[in-house]
């Protein structure tokens, strides 16, 4: 067994997890037994409104609390599911009577409040499509999803609005109504007041008989290489995250939950809206944005018990001196998961000495939906590595052949195309509006995520890179994140962004972009350590041979290091699409 792995015993977890046996739970596992979970609509067919709120208010979870909000200035407030049910059904009957019907596209835009949640539970209801806008987006960005999503409806706060909004609305001729949030009355016959149209409406609405395949999401990729794109989610999407939400986030009905996530990323919702309440979980949302005092005494002083974060946060924290355990009480914290981009074992290992638990990482997309590959809470960890398939997925490394076709890579450690079998319910269904480059994404009964890794022996994958990350150097193959990794357990490094420098010799070299941690100054003393600590670890092949120093690195709000950005600006480069570039 290799030292740097983190061992689990099921006898020291308080709480039984949901998977122990991962072989046994993984060969025995059907999609009709999760589909047996769920009640159905009583008017026929399946929506994620009703599993996620009505049912839970129509039976014993009805006085829980579903939501806490915690203001950014220290406001509070609770709903329970009961309350969600009435709120988010006067506002599908919003949508109803303003005209809005199945399919139609309603866009968010707003900062983490109340209303937000409560308006994603009602478009739903109504059979409308959720459209998440982040609220951090320049009126480009904006235009570019709203033209692209055929966007109906608007809601946002009169702040946004008039800052973000006005500028573009004369190119949204099928705008049809903007609904703001924090307005007591209506601006014109087309600008609204939520809370006017709330006040009139009734807390009563029967769901439409819904198919499971009718869209219920279209999120927008992060932009992260080329415009952003439509992805089409559907109802039975729900499935994947109850299941991932069972066996990755290993939720118990009295688990107090917080995922830090914005909703308007695809982990905002999947994971900080749905798939708690699918659960029947009280779910924390924190108006405010990172902080690493802030973030600490809520972990404390709401007792929660599993947090779904992301590497960029983590990174921060790191670069804190602090000894958390001692200055907060955190014994009620038992599962920490990770997701945004692959998670360095520095972290990892990071979160066991400090937080006296493991970090999880686990992978998935926009495009999948929902979790496809974790390290799981009763399962050990591999640092570095994503985990294994969840059950009921199936992942695979393949090779693209000459003649279109792909071939499984059966050999462990081998490198190849990250790849999963056809057939899950949360797989996209379509870009919007851009069939020829769905259809890239498939060959036969694989759906090619783009990433490159690789399959140790025992089933666990490793993330090498984007597939147009790679570095070709003096012949060799390097993958970014490997040598991210490494520097990333030198004392001094907080975070890592490698790319790969055009070189007229070598074809690329190695070029590492380095954030120090508190404590450690940029010199060039210390970029003669970090390249012989490369060398040391990596080899003259693989290692950086440049070493330059940045405050910050540019991220997507997600968490990923934009490491196309730090290429173009390298090379002086146009930027591109910047709309997802964290402030």
């Amino acid at each position: 067994m290799n030292e740097k792995w983190i061992e689990k015993r099921v006898d020291e977890f308080l709480v039984k997890p949901n998977l122990i046996d991962y072989a046994r739970e993984y060969q025995e596992f059907s999609w009709d037994n999760i589909a047996n979970e769920f009640d159905g609509l009583p008017s026929g067919g399946l929506n994620i409104a009703h599993e996620a709120i009505d049912r839970h208010a129509n039976g014993i979870l009805a006085d829980k609390t579903a939501l806490l909000w915690l203001g950014q200035n220290g406001e509070r407030k609770t709903y329970s599911f009961s309350q969600m049910k009435k709120e988010s059904s006067k506002f599908a009957n919003v949508l109803k009577n303003l005209g809005l019907s199945k399919g139609e596209r309603i866009f968010t835009l707003s900062s983490r409040l109340p209303e937000l949640y409560i308006s994603v539970i009602g478009i739903l209801k109504n059979q409308n499509v959720i459209c998440p806008l982040f609220s951090q987006f320049g009126p480009e960005p904006i235009l570019q999803r709203m033209q692209r999503g055929d966007a109906k409806v608007l809601l946002t706060t009169k702040k946004l609005f008039k800052k973000k909004i006005t500028p573009i609305l004369s190119e949204l001729p099928d705008l049809r109504y903007i609904l703001l949030l924090d307005s007591d009355k209506d601006e014109s016959e087309t600008v609204l007041s939520f809370s006017r149209l709330m006040g009139e409406a009734s807390d009563r609405f029967e769901i439409p008989p819904t198919d499971p395949e009718d869209m219920s999401i279209l999120h927008f990729t992060s932009g992260t290489t080329g415009m952003p794109k439509g992805v089409v989610h559907v109802h039975k999407a729900v499935y994947t995250h109850y299941m991932s939400g069972k066996y990755v986030l290993d939720l118990h009905r009295d688990d107090i939950y917080w995922c830090t996530a914005d909703p308007g990323w695809v982990t905002g919702t999947s994971y900080g809206i749905i798939t708690p309440w699918i659960h029947g979980i009280t779910n924390i949302v924190d108006e405010g944005e990172f902080d690493a005092i802030r973030w600490y005494k809520t972990l404390q002083n709401e007792k929660v018990s599993v947090w779904y974060t992301a590497p960029t946060a983590i990174r921060r924290l790191m670069r804190i001196d602090s000894e958390p355990t001692k200055e907060y009480d955190l014994s009620h914290l038992r599962l920490i998961q990770s997701v945004g981009e692959p998670l360095n074992p520095e972290a990892v290992v990071w979160g066991k000495e400090k937080l006296n638990l493991p970090i999880h990482d686990n992978w998935w997309q926009t495009e999948t939906g929902g979790i496809m590959i974790s390290n799981f809470i009763s399962q050990t960890i591999r640092p570095g590595s994503m985990g294994r398939p969840l059950p009921g997925i199936e992942a695979g490394i393949v090779r693209q052949n000459d003649d279109g076709t792909v071939t499984e890579v059966s050999e462990p450690n081998k490198e190849g195309d990250l790849a999963l079998k056809i057939g899950f319910p949360s797989l996209f269904r379509a870009y919007l509006h851009a069939q020829e480059k769905y259809d890239r994404c498939f060959v036969g009964d694989w759906y090619l995520s783009g990433d490159l890794a690789y399959k140790d022996k025992d089933g666990y994958f490793w993330f090498v890179g984007r597939a147009d990350d790679i570095i070709k150097t003096s012949g060799h193959m390097v993958g970014p994140f490997e040598v991210e990794s490494t520097l990333m357990e030198h004392p001094a490094v907080a975070e890592v962004g490698v790319i790969g420098k055009p070189d007229e010799m070598i074809g690329q070299l190695v070029k590492a972009f380095v954030s120090l941690k508190v404590g450690y100054e940029p010199s060039d003393e210390l970029k003669r350590e970090l390249i012989g600590f490369g060398r040391k670890k990596l080899g003259v092949a693989v290692a950086p041979k440049e070493i330059e120093f940045q405050e910050n690195l540019p991220k997507t709000r997600s968490g990923k290091i934009m490491r196309r950005l730090l290429k173009a600006r390298e090379m002086g480069l146009p930027e591109g699409d910047t709309s997802t570039l964290e402030d």
